[in-house]
């Protein structure tokens, strides 16, 4: 006769890596600790969440109002999907000269590199969106970061319309900011943070 313990729930094993990030919420909070802000971006095979992946990270931290250069991370994904008609956006070729990691390593290391930092991002969602379907496969949860958005804060600042999207391109215009390396995402991302820190500032 089999006996069970209804009382008892299995509990899933996470990997460790997962535990830490986790762990970076849980512990109080210290006031004395700068705020730490990282911009990122991804480059993609497209941009439906559900069949595209990432072929690129870009991140930047940000301290009191200062681009961290020496503080950022660039990853390159091996392609197991590619699409021949991104290339021409994002110039990552499938044999490219880039160091390419496998999709786990690449989540892992921009996991550690986040922590509990709070994302930025223009139209950031997306980027989010990517990162949770790479946790998805991996059998994770979401990312817990808490996250700001270049192009709602344009919008509140100008008091323009929910669909009164702004392209990173016409911020760039608008604040006068040089677009090098546009749609890399170490370019993207470094853009974005000067971007950020404008609207920031005022």
């Amino acid at each position: 006769m089999m006996l069970f313990n209804w009382f008892k729930k299995d509990k899933k094993s996470y990997p460790e890596f997962w535990q830490n990030y986790v762990a970076c919420f849980d512990a109080k909070a210290d006031k004395k600790v700068v705020k730490r802000f990282v911009v990122f971006d991804t480059e993609t095979t497209g941009l439906d969440v559900r069949s595209d992946v990432i072929l690129s990270i870009g991140a930047i931290a940000i301290y009191d109002n200062s681009i961290v250069v020496n503080d950022s991370l660039e990853l390159f994904v091996e392609q197991n999907v590619f699409k021949t008609e991104s290339v021409p956006i994002h110039g990552i070729l499938k044999e490219g000269k880039e160091e390419k990691l496998g999709e786990t390593e690449a989540v892992i290391q921009f996991l550690d590199f986040i922590k509990d930092s709070t994302l930025v991002g223009h139209h950031v969602h997306f980027d989010v969106k990517m990162v949770n379907a790479s946790l998805k496969r991996m059998g994770l949860g979401k990312l817990k970061n808490r996250s700001i958005d270049t192009d709602l804060m344009y919008r509140k600042f100008k008091g323009l319309q929910e669909d009164q999207h702004v392209s990173l391109d016409e911020l760039c215009q608008i604040f006068k900011i040089p677009k090098s390396d546009r749609h890399t995402a170490a370019g993207d991302t470094f853009i974005t943070a000067l971007v950020f820190l404008r609207l920031k500032n005022k």
